[in-house]
């Protein structure tokens, strides 16, 4: 296989990336279930490198995305604010929780939280099977306790940690008004735990 993209080729290797990081998958194991070796694929990822067609269909195989997918235009998915779909991730007091990020995408998810004073995800500290996340407060107050050390967050304040730390939040009982929270966890949650 050529070391070097021909002229004219269509780079792909940022599709291929984006496939393989969606699958949750290292490098290492798409190479070996496609029959390729870990630095090829690094250079096909970089498109630094052309491709067989036999081994491109072994690849899109092992990522589980049709070959045509690496030929389309990018697209992108509109979540409208009406249309929202809530989900329910547990948790004690007045809480509602939507997704925002359509239900397919792996490489992360954000999701809107509007909590009442009281509200939050209970005494029992949690964690979730990603890699990072992300909350940022659009309204209110909210404290989250990363590995039994509080942090108490206000509107415009940002947080980021290991989203397998344990872990819990909740709106101080004399909060005035709901606090609107903007989650982001990556990668997306298998879906057998989410809502």
């Amino acid at each position: 296989m050529p070391d070097a993209v021909e002229p004219g080729s269509v780079p792909i290797g940022a599709r291929l990336r984006a496939a393989r990081l969606a699958a949750r998958k290292t490098m290492a194991e798409v190479a070996s279930e496609a029959g390729l070796t870990k630095g090829f694929l690094s250079k096909l990822e970089r498109d630094l490198a052309n491709v067989s067609v036999a081994s491109l269909m072994r690849l899109c195989d092992a990522l589980g995305i049709p070959v045509g997918s690496l030929f389309e235009p990018p697209k992108g998915e509109v979540v409208r604010a009406g249309e929202r779909p809530p989900i329910n991730f547990g948790g004690t007091g007045g809480m509602r929780e939507y997704l925002l990020t359509p239900s397919a995408e792996r490489r992360l998810q954000a999701i809107f939280s509007d909590i009442a004073p009281g509200g939050g995800s209970g005494h029992e500290q949690y964690s979730l099977p990603a890699d990072v996340e992300f909350v940022f407060i659009l309204q209110g107050s909210l404290e989250v306790t990363v590995e039994g050390t509080p942090v108490t967050l206000g509107a415009g304040d940002s947080f980021t940690f290991p989203a397998g730390a344990p872990h819990a939040f909740r709106v101080p009982v004399g909060a005035t008004g709901t606090a609107q929270v903007l989650w982001v966890v990556s990668p997306a949650l298998p879906d057998d735990t989410r809502y």
